[in-house]
């Protein structure tokens, strides 16, 4: 999987924490899968809805400006998420080259302490 900055990781897969307050982007590095030669050209990004969910994991703006691209890194900013559920989030990226890929990984919203 792409490196997750700021990621953890259990028996499912990497993941982050996030606050339900927290309005913070998040970065997956495709450094590793890309030929050195490419680059990502668009990124897609969905998040899990969950039926029922008073306060759901969202973009704070919309996925047209809270996604971005640098380099070989997409920036994901997310905000609001409901305390105790666990939200999955899928980042399809399109390369220069035309090459796909699709990489999933966890929302895990609790209270962070320092």
């Amino acid at each position: 999987m792409a490196n997750l900055t700021g990621a953890k990781k259990d028996l499912n897969g990497l993941y982050f924490e996030k606050h339900p307050d927290a309005n913070i982007q998040y970065g997956i590095d495709f450094t590793d899968y890309l030929n050195a030669s490419d680059n990502i050209s668009t990124a897609t990004v969905t998040i899990e809805s969950i039926t029922g969910d008073a306060s759901p994991l969202a973009f704070p703006t919309d996925a047209a400006t809270d996604v971005t691209i640098s380099g070989d890194v997409v920036g994901i900013r997310l905000t609001n998420g409901t305390l105790g559920n666990i939200y999955n989030v899928d980042c399809k990226i399109v390369t220069t080259n035309g090459d796909t890929d699709s990489r999933r990984f966890r929302i895990v919203i609790g209270t962070k302490h320092l």
